[in-house]
């Protein structure tokens, strides 16, 4: 149950619907109870009064000693028709209570049901409230107006519908001496209510109908991509990652399907760098293992004559040198990728770091008679990084100068402070980069020296961790060629604080 996104949606909107529903029919019931009521209370409010001015008038007329007594049975028979007048007219049963329950008149009994009459006669005849809560405090010591909706405390009860009972304190020189009661079926009540809420039922049917409709609807527009994103996310599981998928809509889902494309581009871009990191190691391994492998074996079986062992012994021995390179940039390389070398950031002159980097390649330098000219623009030049891995990228990019730069060629190294940083400059006139292979040499095991280059002991792993170094320091490096006129790499680094504080005097 519930697994899928439809049903979830249903349940939810469906439920949210029912809940408000729910509270509105039951405010409605409410409000609609007290609207029937309201114009009926308003009428015998005013029943109410015109029957407290018609008592008092009475006694006063019945307590003045000028009124004759035979007077007295006219007023009484006057009175009664005209409560039984107002009685009529308000459509409901007044009666006059005494403070003890004591019904002393009723109006227009027609108004009552039989059962209710029983009701009132005491054992003595007499016509009195049963229960003290329906001549309660409130009324005839307190003196407020109370309004009751319902059986009136049991009363009404064998009637089978509702009644409004207004209690009316009425007063004689200043105290309170009973009260007025009117009271009138209500029936309307239970069928107002039962008409609304029967039209209100059905209406809350059409719109649970409605609303699944629409949620399936809604459902549907809405599962389609996620449907699409899980099967592609599930071919992509499978290792294809060529799929991609075609959501045009700018809301969140849109904005997951560009990422999930994004994600596709990155993991088929990782698995051919993969591929091509495998097939690249396979060859650095296999080229240099073939040939240890042949001349000891030529060796061993004699092939090899005695006399020219020691010359294939030094190429075997070159051979392992490269092997042990490639394995140290591997390591180091993948060490720097995930973050396991940590960087221990000095203050040093980088102008001397570069001289004892220039001084470390003389051997190489001078057996290709290369002139070197390192052009500082302020000495000292103090920055602020790792002055191992620093080196390593100075002593890296030297090495491929050295490396493409023909015999005779030149070198020019220079130190520029630009706002907080320093720039540093490794210039050569050597062979030159390809434009369309410029933004390639930072890859793993890339060489642009493929089928020039005299020296076949790179790893072509250099630029790599070069690249790595200096992304890891937060700074950036760039390179410029042209075919048969050189290239330029410069990177930067941050000024020393006291170096950054002299140039930004």
């Amino acid at each position: 149950m519930f697994k899928n996104l439809y049903s979830k949606i249903a349940v939810f909107f469906i439920g949210i619907l029912l809940v408000i529903t729910t509270i509105t029919g039951g405010m409605l019931y409410f409000f609609l109870g007290d609207f029937v009521t309201g114009e009926k209370e308003v009428a015998l409010d005013n029943a109410g009064d015109n029957v407290i001015w018609l008592l008092k008038n009475y006694i006063d007329m019945i307590e003045n000693p000028m009124t004759p007594p035979f007077l007295q049975n006219i007023l009484l028979n006057n009175f009664y028709e005209n409560l039984n007048l107002v009685s009529k007219d308000a459509e409901a049963s007044i009666w006059i209570v005494s403070k003890d329950g004591e019904i002393v008149a009723i109006g227009n009994e027609t108004y009552l049901d039989r059962s209710v009459i029983r009701k009132l006669k005491s054992e003595s005849g007499r016509l009195r409230l049963p229960d003290e809560r329906q001549y309660s405090k409130k009324v005839m010591q307190e003196g407020q107006v109370v309004k009751e909706v319902g059986d009136f405390y049991g009363l009404y009860k064998d009637t089978k519908v509702s009644w409004l009972t207004i209690q009316k304190p009425y007063k004689y020189k200043g105290e309170i001496q009973g009260a007025i009661y009117l009271t009138k079926r209500i029936p309307e009540i239970n069928k107002a209510r039962l008409t609304v809420f029967k039209f209100y039922i059905i209406a809350i049917s059409i719109a649970v109908v409605i609303s699944a409709l629409l949620v399936y609807i809604f459902s549907l527009r809405l599962t389609k991509p996620l449907k699409q994103i899980n099967n592609a996310a599930k071919q992509i599981a499978n290792g294809e990652f060529n799929k991609r998928l075609e959501i045009a809509s700018e809301d969140e889902i849109g904005q997951l399907a560009k990422s999930f494309n994004n994600m596709a581009v990155a993991l088929e871009n990782l698995e051919n760098m993969r591929r091509a990191f495998i097939a690249n190691v396979s060859h650095e391994l296999r080229t240099p293992m073939t040939s240890i492998h042949g001349f000891i074996e030529g060796i061993l079986d004699g092939t090899i004559p005695p006399e020219k062992q020691r010359e294939y012994l030094s190429i075997v021995s070159e051979e392992t040198k490269r092997l042990s390179r490639l394995t140290n940039d591997l390591l180091d390389l993948a060490r720097m990728e995930s973050g396991e070398i940590k960087l221990t950031f000095v203050t040093f002159n980088i102008n001397e770091l570069i001289r004892r980097c220039i001084i470390k390649l003389e051997n190489q330098i001078i057996s290709k008679d290369i002139h070197i000219e390192a052009n500082f623009y302020e000495e000292p030049t103090y920055v602020y990084a790792d002055k191992d891995s620093i080196e390593r990228v100075i002593l890296n990019l030297l090495h491929n100068a050295v490396k493409f730069v023909q015999d005779g060629g030149q070198i020019k190294i220079e130190t520029v402070k630009s706002k907080s940083k320093a720039v540093i400059y490794i210039k050569d006139n050597g062979i030159g980069i390809d434009s369309e292979e410029i933004n390639m040499i930072w890859d793993r095991f890339y060489k642009s020296d493929k089928s020039r280059s005299k020296d076949k002991t790179g790893t072509g792993l250099g630029l790599a961790i070069v690249k790595n170094i200096i992304n890891e320091h937060g700074q950036e490096i760039n390179v410029e060629s042209e075919i048969g006129k050189g290239t330029v790499f410069y990177f930067t680094l941050n000024l020393s604080k006291e170096e950054f504080e002299k140039v930004n005097k």
